[in-house]
């Protein structure tokens, strides 16, 4: 199935198709290729690489790898037009894992700038109007709220810029609780926001969405408008 979806992706942007090697994405998938060039940035090193299939760029945690080395980058997974903040530059395609032999600790396929919030009781007033709901009751009731809009108020304890094309928020109002994960809702926007901030949260209730690389959400909140 995800395959089909970066099949889906190559085939709406025009660009040209993946080959197998960097479609594959995963646990004990691997990319192997002479380094060719090297940036580095604040925890992640990106590698320009020579492969049997052609160039490709790669992103791992910060390494000491050197031009003309030949490396293998494991667990890879493969994202489509990614944006760096850092580098100031958006890559058509590149692959995100794990530098061979040096440990576990690797890039992940939401890299560069999360900032959390400082604990602490929040408390948001329950937004108004039609669709309005609060944080738990879009977790505890997703599959009834699946694919509807919902209007949800919160603060945003997490943010992650550029992901995918999008701006991650990870919102909580103080309701639900933590022992049963039902007191943080994601939601994902072109809007930007910074941790700390209370928004109005406009947007659509998706269900079991798998991003790869065992990022799997069982409720999420897509095509989303904030409102400070």
């Amino acid at each position: 199935m995800r395959n089909n979806v970066l099949l889906a992706i190559c085939l709406a942007l025009s660009a040209p198709l993946l080959t197998p090697a960097q479609a594959a994405n995963g646990p004990g998938t691997t990319l192997s290729g002479e380094v060719l060039e090297v940036k580095d940035v604040e925890s992640y090193t990106y590698l320009r690489l020579k492969t049997a299939q052609g160039e490709t760029w790669a992103a791992v945690g910060t390494s000491a790898v050197k031009k003309g080395a030949n490396v293998t980058v494991e667990n890879v997974t493969m994202m489509s037009n990614f944006e760096s903040k850092s580098l100031k530059k958006t890559f058509q395609t590149i692959a995100f894992g794990n530098l061979a032999g040096a440990g576990t600790t690797g890039a992940s396929p939401h890299p560069i700038t999360t900032k959390t919030a400082d604990a602490g009781p929040i408390k948001v007033s329950k937004a108004t109007g039609p669709n309005a709901r609060t944080v738990a009751d879009i977790v505890t009731k997703a599959v009834e709220l699946k694919d509807k809009p919902v209007l949800v108020a919160g603060k945003v304890v997490k943010y992650n810029p550029g992901i995918m094309g999008k701006n991650w928020i990870h919102l909580q109002d103080g309701t639900g609780t933590a022992a049963a994960s039902s007191n943080d809702v994601l939601v994902t926007t072109t809007a930007t926001a910074a941790v700390g901030d209370v928004v109005t949260v406009s947007g659509v209730v998706r269900t079991n969405k798998d991003f790869g690389a065992g990022y799997v959400y069982k409720v999420l909140i897509e095509e989303a408008s904030l409102k400070r």
